[in-house]
């Protein structure tokens, strides 16, 4: 997938007002809308126009979309970071019907977990909800915290260009949070006749240097030294929730995969701790452990282009 850069589609600059998105989009709309347009290529044009006005005049769109893409160039292979739009709040709505449908993959990517939308259709007594998606650490999971979450607001200032409020507010983490767990802070949207929106904040975990998250389970490549491996033994593995005891099978080879149940992100059920083992050659940089690599060649007469 390609990255797209909306704001060469419209022929605006990076700093462009409201207004001047607005007036650019209407010129293009005038010369390539199918029905008055007879340049050949004009329906394919449209959806592209339509797509970067549909980013571009929506200030909180725009502002999740100027954030990632600084880093990119029109037409560059394109793969979204994990959490790219984390701490932005954006209000309810969403697409409606089919809105959308006609657009890129690229748009899908960005902005296709938008269509939650809150409350429709009639009176609406209550404000409409928010949604952010918020990066906790891994521990947190294990323990329960309350932690300082920081959103950025966007919106417009009184010339029409893009600006950026913060909001701060203390929010209780439960134990056992998952990945994509929703969190409601109750009153905490857009303001209403009767009471205002919830805030709904979805959880993601920063990415964590020894763990791989999946649901509730815990993935680990788990070291092991080649004695450990060969004669079986008992190791201690840190978690986050504390040190668990793991049994070794004897004669394990690396890439063997141990599950211990129950010992993963708490919850009902608990997830589970999965380890691929990984055996670690000492290095033969004394001439004591070069005399036991020469014996265990000598003596073990294993030839390990045959076992594999």
């Amino acid at each position: 997938m390609q990255f797209k850069d909306y704001y060469q589609t419209l022929g605006v600059a990076r700093d462009a007002s409201a207004d001047e998105i607005k007036q650019a989009y209407r010129k293009l709309a005038r010369k390539y809308h199918p029905d008055v347009s007879k340049e050949k290529d004009a329906e394919a044009r449209m959806k592209e126009i339509n797509e970067a006005n549909a980013v571009l005049s929506d200030p909180e769109k725009r502002a999740a979309y100027d954030q990632l893409g600084s880093h990119y160039r029109p037409g560059q292979e394109f793969r979204p970071p994990p959490g790219w739009d984390a701490g932005f709040e954006f209000s309810g709505g969403g697409f409606r019907g089919g809105e959308g449908a006609d657009y890129s993959d690229f748009f899908a990517e960005l902005f296709g977990g938008l269509g939650r939308t809150s409350r429709s259709g009639g009176y609406r007594s209550q404000g409409e909800d928010h949604h952010a998606k918020v990066l906790l650490d891994l521990e947190d999971a294990f323990t329960g915290a309350t932690r300082q979450v920081s959103l950025r607001v966007p919106g417009l200032d009184e010339r029409g260009r893009m600006s950026l409020a913060t909001r701060t507010l203390n929010v209780r983490i439960p134990k056992g949070v998952r990945e994509g767990q929703v969190i409601r802070l109750a009153g905490q949207g857009s303001p209403g006749p009767g009471r205002a929106g919830d805030l709904l904040l979805e959880v993601a975990f920063r990415p964590h240097p020894r763990f791989r998250v999946e649901g509730r389970d815990l993935h680990l490549t788990l070291p092991v030294a080649p004695w450990e491996a060969a004669l079986g033994a008992v190791v201690e593995v840190d978690l986050p929730g504390g040190p668990v005891k793991v049994r070794i099978p004897d004669n394990s080879q690396s890439g063997r995969q141990l599950r211990v149940r129950g010992k993963g992100i708490p919850g009902e059920p608990a997830g589970d701790l999965l380890l691929s083992l990984q055996v670690v050659l000492p290095p033969a940089d004394t001439p004591r452990a070069r005399e036991l690599y020469e014996a265990m060649a000598r003596d073990l007469g294993f030839k390990a282009r045959q076992a594999g």
